[in-house]
């Protein structure tokens, strides 16, 4: 193919997106308007499924499809780091340690706010449906709290820490539990990631069916998913070069 294709075709792909955004842009409802029509989609579905958190309802409930498609781009990422980054037998014997010096003050803050970062994590994830927050976020928060350590200076304590193999587990377990929710749905209510199980009470932690057993799967993805994937980065970024005699 030569240039002038490629740079006709370019064209071309930047001209049909352009044309889709416009049309979007033009017929987006002016601002502070009544009409509003993605709220009052949203807003029946989820006071029906007693879930506070709009953002959470449309996640894992109006749209849990989409958010599959998501959970697996994750997973595809991860994947593909694994395969691209792992080091091999020799690389491995040549990772060392980052001796840069760390304030006191800074290492001992990463130490305290491990678990201080974790329970925030849980907490994002578990009361997602009710507050903002939800899987991805709590997933990300989880994830940043373990390399803590590592911004503290102390490669070797995160090395020994965080749960490399475990991870690797939970990360498939949260995709595969999330399309086992899903079919659930589809033989119970008809439909695949159909929401089955009772709403309960609004505002109570146990309520909104399916809405928080599919964000905690999603925390537990991205949580895990995010711990490999830096690992793998990490260790690339430790392998020490080869001395040339």
């Amino acid at each position: 193919m030569t240039r002038r294709i490629r740079t006709v075709l370019a064209l071309l792909g930047v001209a049909g997106i352009a044309t889709l955004l416009l049309a979007a842009f033009t017929r987006v409802p002016m601002p502070g308007g009544s009409g509003h029509l993605y709220r009052d989609l949203v807003l029946g579905p989820a006071l029906e499924h007693a879930t506070p958190n709009l953002v959470s309802s449309i996640n894992f409930d109006l749209r849990a499809l989409d958010t599959l498609g998501e959970e697996t781009i994750v997973t595809a990422a991860v994947v593909g780091t694994l395969c691209l980054l792992a080091p091999s037998a020799a690389e491995r014997r040549r990772i060392g340690t980052d001796h840069r010096p760390v304030l006191p003050a800074v290492k001992l803050a990463g130490y305290l706010l491990l678990p201080l970062t974790t329970l925030l994590g849980l907490d994002v994830v578990l009361h997602g449906h009710l507050t903002p927050g939800g899987g991805f976020q709590g997933g990300v928060v989880l994830a940043t709290g373990w390399h803590l350590l590592y911004l503290a200076g102390d490669y070797p304590a995160l090395s020994r820490l965080r749960p490399i193999g475990w991870c690797e587990y939970a990360e498939a377990a949260g995709t595969g539990f999330y399309v086992l929710t899903g079919l659930l749905g589809l033989g119970l209510a008809g439909s695949f990631l159909a929401n089955f199980l009772p709403v309960g009470t609004f505002g109570s932690l146990l309520s909104t069916g399916t809405v928080p057993l599919l964000s905690l799967f999603i925390g537990a993805e991205v949580a895990a998913g995010l711990l490999v994937m830096l690992a793998q980065f990490l260790e690339q970024g430790l392998i020490r070069e080869r001395r040339r005699s």
